[in-house]
């Protein structure tokens, strides 16, 4: 059948900074490829060295070895076959995001190379630091470590013409797609490095449905595998082949590493709908004269609504959690692989042991059962998992057995370590009262499990797993170099509200069946660090909502002011009409003036804290998404927060 395309999306299993490795895993898909009569080859983004090299893009022996590798590529790519695979590019210019076109040649014929158009810089991203936008005019050419570099998007083959685009290029308002297309670009491919989040697959395959759409033409999207990720991200290798609005193709798995996916693409369908499109070719003869530089002005036009104007946008009281029972069990189990996955990740680089404090409340059991699911993932002995539960002055009966029942049901190594009389020496060391209960005597407890924990896993060969939650590391709900401090901070993207329903949803996984009941069990718990006596009828005292205030309205705050940095009065009002039958209007100004002074006062903690897995569009970590200075001033937002009238103060006037 003639003008079939067999493309092939091609994501090896990566090392990353390694590129003697990528370039061997690179050569043996592009083997595969064609055997299967692919002709089109694309890897992800940055493939010859990982996305994820931070600042080892500045030094020059990675770049030596980068052009060694492409020379490498050239001389043993199997003929017939035409790869496109991502490179840091450290030219004269400027340092490039570059996809490479790479082909079997010998001599010094052009290696043609398209740089990426728009660097993400915000969130987890900052490749600004790493790279130039467009520093080399299309068409220019120059030598550079031997090699003739020539800046094109646009390919021209025999038969095909094909465009290339990187990533973040497909996201932005005006996709360098869409002028490729009109260039003739028939296929277009990406490379890309697109981090995994919830429902974030779900807007990938619009967009690059969409785009095919609107280009009429083929694209292939291509992303960076699971192999990738590391520290704070989780890459899920999602790969997709779209033409004129369909999806033809997506990789299987939801975390997939190490495959290679072809699919045919029919050029003759693509040709015949830009013949009959006539807006398609009006757009081809026109847009080289769009000058978007003089709009039209509309002067003293306003179309806003009046701030005091009754609105008709209504928002979830729970901003995390899909209200239906079926997406909410989706993304949970989606959640609880991508902690597995990265913790996997990390586990294969220090030696697949780990070590946990276990308290019997849900962050703890969160953290173990992922640990679990990655040690299943990695085909390790459950027993490569030692938790360690350290009952002290506040532990309850409840607690206590539910540690241990569920550290047994799941089959890991289990220690018990009483603290008390370490912590009642420390506190007489340092001349504490043991009848004073004051942050002093909690987090004496809190240090002591720490540092048990710290030694433990010296003496275990593992790393310490961090339990706190997303919720917590906002509030600053832990202690300063105690439950604060790990080795990896699984839960570290998972809000205190999300965390119950996880828990929920894997207790009904068949690996954890023999665990159901103290699960169960556990999800009954009040939240509670147990760091004060129980009472008198040994049943938890210090109950956190009691302290910090509800989390699922902090949950709320935090997603409003981070995600959307909604100023204070409009996440109150927002919130008063989501709340509307579960909290005052009183409520709701209290603890919002909360949230703000601890939001400011504890970036310190945020500060440093350890590496752990993205995973929604709400992140805190100093290495991603959220970059504030420790000493920031809260007064602006804390001024308007007081500022909202008090509903109980005018109903007295």
């Amino acid at each position: 059948m003639e003008n079939i395309l067999r493309i092939a999306a091609a994501v090896p299993h990566l090392y990353l900074g390694n590129v003697e490795k990528n370039v061997d895993a690179h050569l043996e898909k592009l083997r595969e490829a064609a055997e299967k009569k692919a002709s089109l080859v694309v890897f992800p983004e940055l493939s010859l060295t990982g996305y994820t090299c931070g600042d080892l893009f500045f030094q020059q022996s990675l770049q030596d070895r980068v052009l060694a590798g492409i020379r490498r590529l050239r001389a043993e790519c199997p003929e017939g076959v035409v790869a496109v695979v991502g490179a840091p590019l450290r030219l004269p210019q400027g340092n490039v995001n570059a996809a490479l076109v790479i082909r079997r040649t010998a001599d010094r014929e052009a290696v043609w190379f398209a740089q990426k158009t728009y660097l993400p810089n915000q969130n987890e991203f900052y490749e600004k630091r790493w790279f130039d936008s467009a520093p080399v005019p299309p068409g220019h050419s120059l030598y550079y470590g031997g090699l003739l570099f020539c800046q094109a998007a646009v390919i021209q083959c025999e038969d095909l013409t094909f465009g290339i685009e990187l990533c973040e290029d497909l996201w932005a308002p005006l996709p360098p797609s869409n002028l490729l297309a009109l260039k003739g670009a028939e296929v277009i491919v990406n490379l890309s490095a697109s981090d995994e989040l919830i429902a974030k697959r779900e807007y990938r395959q619009e967009l690059v449905r969409q785009q095919s759409a609107r280009c009429l033409c083929a694209y292939l999207y291509v992303s960076a595998g699971s192999g990738e990720s590391t520290s704070d991200l989780v890459f899920s290798g999602h790969s997709m082949a779209a033409s004129c609005g369909s999806l033809l193709k997506e990789n299987d798995g939801y975390l997939a590493d190490d495959y290679l996916m072809t699919c045919d693409i029919d050029l003759d369908r693509i040709r015949a709908d830009r013949g009959k499109q006539s807006s398609f070719r009006d757009a081809v003869q026109r847009w080289r004269d769009f000058d978007p530089r003089y709009p039209g002005l509309l002067d003293g036009q306003r179309l806003m609504l009046p701030d005091a104007e009754p609105v008709e946008i209504r928002v979830p009281k729970h901003p995390f959690i899909p209200a239906d029972k079926a997406q909410r069990e989706t993304r949970c189990r989606q959640i609880f692989d991508m902690q597995a996955a990265a913790l996997a990740r990390r586990l294969s680089i220090t030696g697949g042991k780990v070590v946990v404090g276990i308290s019997g409340g849900l962050d703890s059991t969160l953290a173990l059962l992922a640990a679990c699911k990655a040690a299943d993932r990695l085909g390790l002995p459950r027993t490569n998992i030692l938790g360690i539960t350290m009952p002290c002055f506040g532990t309850s009966d409840h607690t206590y057995r539910n540690a241990l029942t569920l550290m047994d049901t799941l089959g890991i190594t289990s220690r018990e370590i009483d603290i008390k009389d370490a912590v009642t020496l420390h506190l007489r060391d340092i001349g504490h009262d043991i009848a004073d209960h004051s942050v002093t005597y909690e987090n004496a407890q809190a240090r002591e499990r720490t540092q048990i924990l710290m030694d433990v896993a010296n003496d275990f060969g593992g790393i310490v797993l961090g339990t706190g939650d997303l919720s917590e590391i906002a509030l600053g709900w832990c202690t300063y170099n105690a439950d604060h401090m790990s080795m990896y901070g699984v839960n570290s993207g998972v809000p205190k509200t999300l965390v119950r329903w996880i828990i929920r949803t894997a207790a009904d996984f068949d690996e954890f069946a023999a665990s159901r009941e103290v699960l169960l069990s556990i999800l009954d718990t009040p939240i509670s660090p147990e760091l004060l006596p129980p009472d008198e009828q040994g049943k938890i005292a210090q109950v956190t909502e009691d302290l910090v205030g509800p989390y699922a309205l902090h949950d709320f705050f935090l997603y409003y002011a981070v995600r959307f940095g909604y100023r204070p009065r409009k996440i109150f009002a927002l919130c008063c009409d989501a709340f509307a039958a579960d909290f005052s209007p009183a409520t709701i100004r209290k603890w919002l003036i909360n949230f703000y002074r601890r939001f400011f006062t504890q970036q310190f903690k945020r500060n440093c804290m350890p590496d752990g897995v993205k995973i929604g569009s709400v992140a805190l970590s100093p290495r991603g998404d959220w970059r504030m200075p420790s000493d920031a001033e809260s007064a602006l937002w804390l001024r308007e927060a007081e500022a909202i009238p008090d509903p109980e103060v005018k109903s007295h006037e």
